[in-house]
């Protein structure tokens, strides 16, 4: 098993910690990882983007052409990584920034209002863990106990008072994204040529 995913969005909205909690997961689950942060100089409200990758194999390179999911927590990153994704391939979209739908035939998408939830929530940083849960619930690439054991690894000693809203932000993406007519997904079959 090889699943790359490609977390897009700009700094503030936490999808390099969301990142760094999926590979931290996925060693938890004894798998092989690699997680590879891209930011512009800007940091918060640039671009940012990150790549994760979790096998049950060494990792040849984190570099990668094709991915199996996508986290797209603004337009132009659902413009960028949107092609890259892998037929039967997953993208996870923000509903509350992009108003438009996945166009590609072939995979499957769910959108979810992160965002709001997040805001709702009183964090605008945990859209990711949002996003995160959906994919989670689509994809099970790692356990959500894992995930849970990665947030009090990565945030226990220092900032504890933060995993109880990761959590939360995190269950609220598991359960919309287990509710597909709900949040619109589709899943068309690719064109034949």
């Amino acid at each position: 098993m090889e699943h790359t995913t490609i977390l897009g969005g700009f700094g503030g909205q936490g999808l390099l910690f969301a990142g760094h909690v999926l590979a931290q997961a996925a060693v938890i689950e004894g798998r092989d990882v690699s997680w590879m942060p891209s930011y512009g100089p800007e940091m918060r409200g640039g671009t940012a983007s990150c790549t994760v990758i979790v096998a049950d194999h060494p990792i040849g390179s984190p570099v990668v052409d094709e991915v199996d999911s996508v986290l797209a927590l603004n337009p132009p990153s659902l413009a960028k990584f949107e092609t890259q994704v892998v037929p039967g391939g997953l993208i996870v979209l923000n509903s509350t920034l992009i108003e438009t739908e996945v166009t590609r035939d072939g995979i499957d998408w769910v959108a979810v209002p992160a965002t709001a939830l997040a805001r709702a929530a009183g964090d605008g940083r945990l859209v990711s863990m949002v996003a995160l849960g959906a994919l989670i619930a689509r994809r099970p690439i790692v356990k959500p106990t894992s995930i849970e054991a990665a947030l009090g690894d990565l945030l226990g000693q220092y900032h504890p008072e933060l995993i109880k809203g990761n959590l939360e932000a995190l269950e609220e993406g598991l359960a919309l994204s287990r509710e597909p007519e709900a949040v619109g997904s589709s899943n068309r079959p690719a064109r034949s040529s």
